[in-house]
């Protein structure tokens, strides 16, 4: 297999995984009453995430999000032309994990919720809704730099980036979903054909992206010794 596959197959089948397993536990707490809870969706996304991370790492560096892509191209961490590719993955996969859960779920609760698609709380504005997924983008990024690509990470997986996402989806997640992510937006958006305030997750998602790769490149991440 050409070697430059390898990586963008794994950000489109890790992308498309986290997004079913996402979008499907939102499916399921709506079709049981509510039993999953929020915090069971936040585990869902946070563990689902921890693990496609650890399985994945060592082909694509489990990107799974165009605003971790986004930070690592504004720190120097891949080029222009891999980020492209990365992202164009990231998308396609979004888009096939929301039609896996349009197929399996039973219509009603998939289209209750609008296939799983993030959604602005009623008392949340535009701008408020932006700034909320740039500052936890920016904490999830920030985990990123910190436990995986740093040379002075601890080496741990994809265990503090899952639990990154936990927090985000728990505490975001009734104020604008928390997809810290725009694949994670797009996907079901585009499949329910729902795109209330979509640019809330592409705004804030790569603005909190891009000042964490900058500070980290600035800032965290240890010089070369020279």
């Amino acid at each position: 297999m050409n070697a430059s596959f390898r990586p963008v197959l794994a950000e489109t089948l890790g992308t498309a995984l986290f997004v079913f397993i996402g979008t499907a536990s939102v499916v399921v707490n709506f079709m049981t009453g509510g039993s999953i809870t929020g915090l069971g969706v936040a585990l869902a996304h946070g563990v689902g995430m921890a693990v496609l991370i650890s399985a994945l790492m060592g082909v694509s560096g489990a990107h799974f999000n165009p605003a971790v892509s986004v930070g690592l191209l504004v720190a120097g961490k891949i080029d222009g032309r891999t980020c492209g590719r990365y992202v164009a993955a990231q998308l396609v996969g979004a888009v096939l994990g929301a039609l896996a859960v349009e197929a399996i779920f039973a219509a009603p609760a998939v289209n209750a919720v609008s296939g799983g698609t993030p959604q602005l709380e009623l008392n949340i504005g535009l701008g408020q809704g932006i700034a909320i997924e740039a500052v936890f983008t920016f904490f999830l990024v920030s985990a990123v730099f910190g436990t995986a690509v740093s040379s002075e990470a601890p080496k741990i997986g994809g265990f503090g980036i899952g639990l990154a996402i936990f927090v985000s989806a728990l505490i975001a997640g009734s104020l604008t979903g928390g997809a810290v992510n725009p694949a994670r937006a797009f996907g079901p958006a585009l499949v329910s054909w729902t795109w209330h305030a979509q640019g809330v997750y592409w705004i804030g998602p790569l603005a909190g992206g891009v000042a964490a790769g900058w500070i980290w490149k600035a800032f965290l991440l240890p010089k070369a010794k020279g």
